[in-house]
């Protein structure tokens, strides 16, 4: 499958310290590497005896994700996070604990979706994520068909792609290229089906935002099909 164009920035501010530590300290201990072949079942990849396995695409600092991993320890974690700033954000927040059910990659979540073994993953988590507002900018958010099925391929039949945004028109847009993809069908019997977040949800710093500043957040629940 052709590789997209990739945009936005790497690395931001100057780490600080604990956070440049605990990159150079930790990261190695979590990080995949896509340059040799994929396992041929996910849970050869964690030290935990996991039998689930969720992808979160764009963790920011990390808060939802290590958040998840407490709740189930049941289940795999792999964070991907190409701004070295949040990697190091969510390295730092580790402790010196290991995370035996989580993995982490810090490279666009693209290659790693054409890498994962088909039909793996049992849910996918795309949370607030950067909506490229100006219509000549909407070609690069990550929602499209590309993407959708690299989704498609690695997602189990019958697991989910859970999607939450602040910003109507990304979420509009969701909806529409969700209902055209033909892998992947809207869950929504009722309007409290994308009014409240996902179930055992633990919130993120970006939806604290949205809410402060007067916007609505909506939390789109789609099947593999």
């Amino acid at each position: 499958m052709e590789k997209k164009r990739f945009f936005g920035r790497r690395k931001g501010k100057a780490l600080r310290p604990r956070q440049a530590t605990a990159l150079e300290e930790e990261l190695p201990h979590y990080v995949i590497d896509t340059s040799v072949p994929p396992p041929e079942r996910l849970s050869e990849l964690f030290d935990a005896s996991v039998t689930a396995f969720r992808l979160e695409i764009g963790f920011g600092g990390g808060e939802h994700l290590l958040a998840r991993t407490g709740q189930n320890p049941d289940t795999g974690f792999i964070g991907v996070e190409p701004f070295v700033n949040g990697m190091a954000s969510c390295l730092s927040k580790l402790s010196g604990q290991r995370h035996s059910n989580l993995r982490l990659f810090s490279d666009e979540a693209e290659f790693l979706l054409d890498w994962l073994p088909a039909r793996s993953l049992d849910r996918i988590d795309l949370l607030y994520p950067d909506p490229w507002p100006k219509k000549r900018h909407h070609k690069r958010r990550f929602v499209g068909p590309a993407n959708l099925d690299r989704m498609a391929r690695a997602l189990k039949p019958g697991g989910l792609f859970c999607f939450a945004s602040d910003i109507a028109d990304y979420v509009n847009w969701t909806l529409i290229a969700c209902r055209d993809h033909p892998g992947f069908a809207w869950r929504a019997d009722a309007a409290d089906d994308w009014r409240l977040p996902f179930a055992g949800w633990p919130g993120t710093r970006y939806e604290a935002k949205a809410k402060r500043e007067g916007r609505v957040p909506a939390y789109l629940t789609f099947v593999r099909i």
